[in-house]
């Protein structure tokens, strides 16, 4: 049995948890999440702690168990506190602006690029040289740095580029200048 799937989710004060056969609400501060969960583990809610129980024995339920107690975690989290990912770009001439619901990134290409808000999705822009994405869901905030991310990935030679803001990138010699006069 999985050791992630049977510790129990502490929810805190101001979250409620609600479980409808397969399905689990999370309400929040910042919002509501909804999961379904396989009809194979049981879910219980006693005081503020909710614990899931595997029904069955087989390999499918053991490894779902642990991604399930993972995923409702993560809701928890999300609605009371809040996921953010944060973006650092680094070049000569590279920057960002916030403009209304987007964000236009100016990153070395011919033209601007204009990456637009989703639901439930917020950018923010402290300085020229940052983003920073937030939101309730933990996986559409990764997904959405990863896609600005990949607009302009940090490149090994100059290090330019968009990169996460505790991302280390290795950097290369490059191109060794011969003395030899061959």
């Amino acid at each position: 049995m999985s050791r992630i799937g049977r510790k129990p989710i502490v929810i805190p004060e101001g979250v409620n948890i609600n479980i409808d056969e397969n399905k689990v609400v999370v309400r929040g501060p910042k919002g509501e999440l909804s999961l379904e969960v396989n009809a194979s583990i049981k879910l219980n809610l006693e005081d503020s702690r909710l614990t899931l129980s595997p029904t069955s024995d087989d390999r499918d339920t053991k490894a779902k168990f642990g991604l399930y107690r993972s995923l409702i975690n993560n809701m928890v989290i999300g609605v009371s506190e809040g996921f953010s990912k944060t973006l650092k770009i680094v070049g000569v001439g590279y920057r960002v602006t916030k403009k209304d619901k987007a964000i236009e990134l100016l990153v070395g290409y011919s033209h601007p690029v204009v990456v637009e808000e989703i639901p439930g999705i917020t950018f923010e822009v402290p300085d020229a040289t940052t983003i920073v994405v937030k939101g309730i869901d933990k996986q559409k905030v990764g997904e959405i740095a990863a896609e600005i991310r990949k607009i302009r990935k940090p490149e090994p030679y100059k290090g330019k580029g968009i990169r996460y803001a505790d991302e280390l990138v290795r950097r290369k010699a490059g191109k060794a200048a011969t003395s030899s006069g061959k």
